[in-house]
């Protein structure tokens, strides 16, 4: 190959391309990048308010126009030119811009000057201080109320609404579409109002009812069905995005967000006013309707797992997650799209960024959380559960007496060995041998857990010892309970092979007993046993136990004792028990708290009858070392006046020590101490941890009676539970068995204040004292400006509430703001979602933005006469409902008028019914309806869809459906950015952001999933075993019922024809499936 000579021209050409390429940047964004820079440092003198010089900044023809001393200002395409970046790089401080202030950086500098050079470009409707123009737009003028209008044919109009579309029709030289006939009415209707098809027999009822209001009647019936409920709630979950995981990259599971779905549906079953839901849903909380709040958390939301540890993560996380409730109400209620306004003035609309971050002042208290639903039954539950805890108390007292006696001065038991233990006692003659287990180590990550022995060797006292506890030689062996496995078997304690394979393991947490009877009596001098002979497991291992041997049950011998180390202190409630002592002083010295000043909220002192006789009621004085008292809180009378919790407490003035002092009026015999930190279970520092307790003896000397070091170790973290065991060592038979019905008393009344106090979460957000909130610059959290106050947007008008108002106040007042009859947008944004849900399209084809980036009002009248209508009717959303669907409008075919078609291909002008599809939902809910298994339960936990409720990946579709998953589609456990398997296909919003108007698109997966899936298939053989049901074995009569009930209808003559063959060759099945693939079923007629 021969290369042509180098040329030195064309390296040089290939240099400056190379240069010129990487030096290439896209034009400078004037809304992004150069009006922050004169907001920052420019409008303060030339904006809104002040023009020095005649020159204004911030609209487009003052800027590019002048000032009074320099005009132009700006020459686009000359930046050395302009007198604005003269004045912005002067080295005269005279002349230098902004006078004050260190001046712009370099780099907003190059901006400015790059601006210019690339010709100064200033898009239009950019300029938010334009109010003279953004603001005159239609839905910022209040609602008008407007006449309906005269038209030419007086006979079609039913209702006012017929009036306001005829004389628009009558504009355009058109007439309506004939009417409808009843059966497609009533099929629109039904699938309009409830998501479900009529029965035949409704259909047959109908078309026989000749009363004049018999049309009203029917619409009643569905307005009053449950039903109606389910469908309109579903299109308020697709405005607000709802969705039951929490959605982004790990999506786990949101368990309690369903209350909010059924709380939608109740609100719309009983009609409750709009004005009332909006404030429902902002404030629920105040008004005794805490699962409508979930409207406030519907979005997605990082968790705190998912958050950057740092700072910066956190604050950004935050901006978020407030930005997204922001969103979801602006557009909800109001139709606008606030959000566009994070970062910069908005572009379309007149709202701020200022506008936007007031906005979000109203909700800075609001977090992602579940909440306790405060109902009647779970205020009853709560009172039921309290009296229970009463019970549980005097449970607790009468266990105290059972109490192991505290060992002054002890230290903790000898520690056990995991592989073998020797136990040597003097010989004695036995049949019997007992092992009891009273306590055990604790499991590095389970805690207390089932005791564990792999052997239990007991030998003969004779020259040569022989093990006589081995299966082998005769000897049974009985437990307290065995848990049982491969490995773990009662009849591996003395099988002679030792480590955990061949082991026997208690059943019950820390306890537990095995007793061995030999072929005869021996005499026995030594036993072994251990945990894992072999060295590999040091868990479940005994710490405390009682060896005894007899030569019968009734003569059982003590032989070794290991008595178990009392209770791990805890904060709720301590008690030292000891032997009886004759006393008229009591003295508790605390030498070491896991925290600050020790604190004592009750000192109790019991005697031998189980008085408290520490109460300054009985006259007993306090006396202490000293004390912190704050306000009316950590008194010394405090220490026994009868009352629990921190607020009832005394506390020390000494960091970790203190010393308080009981002094009876007379001497009594005790026996028993209680105390507590803080008995209301709410504060678990300032814990005394290292104590001694003393009593004054009749020579004024002190002596010790209990002291801490027989406890289990203290563990940071772990002081507010209870120990696991009460254990019975040393205790006489009768007291053992007085312990056990004890305990499962305390343990029946424990299980029944769990079930009273279980009370119904909902994730519909925690409130607590809202967050400052500043101006951000381009939306950073890092460059945060002026902190700004709760303020409505200023289009709309001047509701400001002051910077420090109560977190519910902001919410209460926001959303007060939004229901006023007099907000130009709420019931105007409402009503046309009613619309949209009958007719497909809304009179305004954006419903979630009315502002100057959406339509206009394909009827403008018609829209504020509805709005009118609505807050006159007190805001019922049924009544909206009465006034369509009973309209000539809504009554008409959907017959096509080619003329009409041709201008209008949209059906804007309402000129015919424009028939559309079914949603996902109301084509699932069908199918199950006509096949007569659709099960009809409301509320409650959602059913699976997917195998799995939550989770990074794998969503793998559930195929079979019985009992909850035959329920309606919007009772669907549903997983964020995960489509259904089968109807996700007929454009089922994935929750991923808000719905305001689905698609409504044709593909072949929706044909092949309607005609092979297995859901398909299973309703197809039940709707086939209904109709043989319905009408037997004839044929004819099959075919007419599956019609009937699939589309209403009788089959045509040629459809019969056609059909009969089907069914021979076929099965009826197969009849099922075609019908659910018809237009006619999948279409709203």
């Amino acid at each position: 190959m021969q290369f042509p000579p180098k040329s030195p021209t064309r390296y040089c050409i290939t240099i400056l391309l190379l240069v010129s390429l990487n030096g290439f940047s896209a034009p400078v964004d004037f809304v992004r990048e150069v009006r922050p820079i004169f907001k920052q440092h420019c409008y303060e003198c030339h904006g809104e308010k002040k023009q020095k010089s005649g020159l204004r900044l911030d609209l487009k023809a003052a800027a590019l126009k002048g000032g009074d001393e320099h005009a132009p200002n700006i020459i686009a395409g000359k930046a050395r030119e302009s007198p604005l970046i003269r004045f912005i790089t002067s080295k005269d401080n005279d002349q230098r811009m902004p006078p004050k202030g260190e001046g712009l950086s370099e780099s907003e500098i190059a901006t400015l000057s790059r601006w210019i050079d690339e010709g100064a470009l200033w898009p239009e409707g950019v300029d938010v201080v334009q109010l003279a123009d953004k603001r005159d737009h239609w839905s910022f003028k209040p609602v008008t109320l407007p006449s309906p209008p005269k038209v030419k044919s007086r006979r079609w109009p039913r209702n006012d609404v017929d009036r306001f579309v005829l004389a628009r029709l009558e504009r355009e030289g058109w007439k309506p579409a004939p009417e409808a006939d009843r059966v497609t009415w009533l099929r629109r209707v039904s699938f309009d109002l409830t998501g479900l098809p009529p029965t035949p027999e409704q259909v047959a009822a109908f078309v026989k009812d000749r009363r004049l209001d018999a049309f009203e009647r029917v619409v009643d019936e569905l307005l009053a069905s449950p039903r109606y409920g389910e469908r309109w709630a579903q299109h308020w979950l697709d405005v607000v995005r709802y969705a039951d995981t929490h959605g982004f990259e790990v999506n786990t599971e949101r368990p309690n967000a369903w209350p909010y779905r059924d709380y939608l549906i109740e609100a719309f079953n009983h009609d409750t006013p709009y004005d009332r839901f909006i404030r429902e849903q902002i404030a629920g909380d105040a008004l005794d309707k805490d699962a409508a709040t979930g409207f406030l958390v519907t979005a997605s939301v990082l968790l705190s797992g998912q958050i950057g540890a740092d700072d910066v993560s956190k604050r950004l996380a935050r901006q978020d997650s407030l930005d997204e409730i922001v969103v979801n109400t602006g557009q909800t209620f109001l139709g606008l799209s606030v959000g566009c306004a994070r970062c910069h003035d908005h572009k379309f609309d007149p709202i701020s960024a200022r506008d936007y971050y007031s906005m979000q002042a109203f909700f800075a208290g609001v977090e992602y959380e579940d909440r306790e639903l405060r109902t009647p039954e779970a205020l009853a539950r709560r009172k039921e559960a309290e009296t229970l805890k009463q019970g549980v108390a005097e449970v607790e007292r009468e266990l105290a007496q059972f109490e192991p006696l505290a060992r002054v001065g002890s230290t903790l038991p000898k520690t056990t060995n995991p592989r073998l233990n020797e136990e040597i006692f003097p010989p004695l003659a036995a049949k019997f041998i007992r092992f009891t287990i009273h306590d055990a180590n604790l499991h590095p990550t389970l805690g207390l857990i089932e005791p564990c022995v792999d052997e239990l060797e007991i030998f003969s006292d004779e020259a040569t010892p022989r093990n006589v506890a081995l299966a082998s030689h005769g000897t049974k062996v009985t437990a307290s309970g065995s848990r049982t496995s491969d490995i773990h078997r009662l009849e591996h304690i003395n099988d002679g092979k030792y480590g955990n394979s061949h082991s026997w393991m208690a059943d019950e947490a820390g306890r537990g007993w095995v007793m061995f009877e030999l072929p005869e009596v021996v005499r026995i001098g030594k036993i072994n046993w251990g945990r894992d002979r072999e060295g590999n497991f040091t868990d479940r291992l005994a710490t405390a136990y009682t060896l005894e041997a007899g030569p019968s049950l009734d003569a059982m011998t003590p032989l070794v004792s290991v008595l178990p180390p009392r209770p791990v202190l805890n904060a709720t409630m301590n008690t030292d028990r000891f032997a009886p002592v004759k006393t008229r002083r009591v003295r508790f010295t605390i030498k070491e708290t896991n925290s600050l000043e020790p604190c004592i909220d009750e000192l109790e002192v019991f005697d031998t009858q189980a008085r408290n006789v520490a109460l300054a009621s009985a006259g007993t004085k306090a006396t202490s070392s000293g004390d912190t008292v704050v306000a009316d809180r950590h008194e010394l009378r405090q220490i026994n006046d009868g009352h629990y919790g921190n607020s009832r407490s005394w506390m020390s003035n000494e960091k970790g020590k203190g010393w308080v002092m009981l002094e009876f009026p007379e001497e009594h015999v005790i026996e028993r101490l209680v105390w507590g930190r803080d008995r209301e279970g709410k504060f678990s520092d300032r814990l005394a941890t290292n104590y001694v307790i003393e009593v004054a003896d009749t020579v004024g000397e002190w002596r010790p009676v209990a002291d801490s070091t027989d406890r289990r170790a203290y563990v940071p973290g772990e002081n507010k539970a209870k120990p696991a065991v009460f254990s019975t060592a040393g205790l006489r038979a009768d007291e053992v068995k007085n312990v056990g019905v004890l305990l499962a008393k305390r343990k029946a009344l424990e299980s029944k204040i769990a079930a009273a106090a279980a009370g119904q979460m909902a994730f519909a957000g925690t409130f607590r004292k809202p967050d400052k909130i500043s101006l951000l610059y381009r939306g950073d959290p890092e460059q945060p400006k002026e902190e700004v106050a709760p303020a409505v947007l200023s289009v709309l008008g001047n509701l400001q509430l002051p910077k420090d108002a109560e977190e519910q106040q902001r919410r209460l007042t926001l959303a007060g703001w939004i229901a006023r009859p007099e907000n130009p947008l709420t019931a105007r944004v409402m009503v046309n979602r009613i619309w949209q849900g009958h007719f497909g399209t809304g009179l305004v084809e954006t419903p979630s933005d009315f502002g100057r980036n959406g339509t206009k009002p394909s009827h403008p009248e018609l829209l504020d006469w509805l709005a009118s209508e609505f807050v006159r009717s007190g805001w019922s959303v049924k009544q909206m409902h009465r006034l369509i669907v009973l309209s000539a409008t809504y009554r008409q075919s959907s017959r096509i008028n080619p003329v009409a078609a041709a201008k209008d291909a949209d059906v804007r002008f309402l000129w015919r019914f424009p028939s559309r599809r079914l949603e996902s939902e109301p084509i699932r809910d069908a199918m199950l309806a006509v096949s007569g298994q659709l099960n009809l339960k409301m509320g409650g936990r959602g059913f699976d869809l997917f195998n799995n409720r939550g989770g990074l990946s794998g969503f793998n579709p559930v195929e079979s459906f019985k009992g909850e998953g035959l329920r309606r589609m919007i009772y669907a456990h549903k997983v964020r950015r995960e489509r259904e398997a089968v109807f996700g296909a007929f454009d089922c919003p994935d929750a991923g952001q808000s719905t305001a108007r689905r698609r409504e698109s044709t593909t072949p997966i929706q044909a092949l999933n309607l005609f092979n899936s297995r859901f398909t298939l299973e309703q197809a053989d039940a709707f086939a075993a209904r109709v043989k049901s319905d009408v037997g074995d004839d044929l004819t009569k099959q075919i007419h019922r599956a019609y009937q009930l699939a589309l209403n209808r009788n089959p045509s003559s040629a459809e019969l024809v056609d059909a009969a063959p089907i069914v021979r060759a076929h099965g009826l099945p197969t009849l099922g499936r075609a019908l659910f693939n018809s237009n006619e079923f999948l279409f709203l007629p």
